[in-house]
């Protein structure tokens, strides 16, 4: 039998252990609007830049998890390539409906653009990397960069670029009408009371209405929507028992991607792993990821 879907659990994710890390910040605000609108960076431990900046983004079903939870772990390795690590929370359901957490990525990118002088940052080679609610989060800003409908100027720093130069997507929803049927073609329905489909989903919850009352805005919600030439690389990886997240998600996804630029996305399934499987953070794997991060912001 299936286990309980993971967001039916308390999102008290340990804290990420940071005490060998000797440069970083804490709870920088990006934004104003709310105090969730706050990063941390870490920079790599020796030199003075600018650094390749890979900005991550924390999951939890869209609401919980935190910058500093132990979902960061895995990229410390990227530390040690030379990189920065800008690590940001956002708004979750509970306080604010889609797009705000989709502006609230994107007012980050354009805080690290902005002040990337004073931190050591390079402008031009920022990568978003998340997994779930945070893999979501990534493609949304690697395809609507330059989307007038999911930009909030306001949040600051409206003369900077949005733009990122690389994307790594863990395990991430897409289209979120489609996630029970393909639960069910893969032998996971949830119960009943745990559909993606019901009215107190995370993705419900997100969009503020039952999702299958509302497919127009589910669709304006679907990264696959802004799918265009032009955009930047996509490394996606997805495990084939995944019983929160059906892998069929980001399948679909890098299919319809590649159709448009086949070089742009590297999608990998991994055999047996779950959601937010310990098999995406094995050693590794993680150095297939900074592989793809160093071919990709340094050729």
């Amino acid at each position: 039998m299936s286990p309980q879907p993971h967001y039916a659990m308390p999102f008290a994710i340990p804290e990420a252990k940071t005490d060998h890390i000797a440069r970083k910040m804490f709870d920088l605000s990006y934004a104003g609007v709310s105090p969730a609108q706050k990063l941390d960076i870490y920079w790599a431990p020796t030199g003075n830049g600018p650094f390749p900046v890979i900005l991550s983004i924390h999951g939890g079903a869209f609401m919980g998890g935190d910058k500093r939870d132990m979902q960061l772990t895995p990229m410390f390795a990227a530390l040690e390539r030379g990189y920065a690590l800008v690590s940001v929370n956002y708004r979750m359901s509970a306080e604010a409906k889609f797009p705000a957490l989709v502006h609230d990525i994107k007012a980050a990118i354009r805080w690290v653009r902005a002040n990337a002088r004073q931190y050591l940052f390079d402008p031009d080679r920022i990568a978003v990397w998340g997994g779930s609610a945070g893999g979501y989060l990534a493609l949304m800003a690697g395809v609507t960069a330059g989307s007038p409908e999911l930009d909030d100027l306001a949040l600051g720093n409206a003369d900077q670029p949005e733009e990122v130069q690389a994307v790594v997507s863990w395990f991430p929803p897409t289209d979120f009408l489609k996630m029970d049927e393909q639960l069910a073609e893969s032998g996971f329905l949830p119960p009943p009371q745990f559909a993606h489909s019901g009215e107190n989903s995370p993705e419900s919850l997100l969009l503020g209405q039952k999702i299958t009352e509302i497919p127009d805005l589910v669709r304006r919600a679907n990264p696959e929507t802004y799918l265009r030439p032009g955009l930047p690389p996509f490394f996606i990886q997805h495990g084939t028992h995944d019983d929160v997240v059906p892998c069929q998600q980001s399948l679909y996804f890098a299919q319809k991607l590649g159709a448009i630029a086949p070089r742009l996305v590297t999608h990998q399934l991994l055999p047996g792993a779950r959601h937010a499987d310990p098999a995406f953070e094995t050693p590794q794997n993680v150095q297939k990821v900074l592989d793809f991060l160093d071919h990709t912001l340094r050729p």
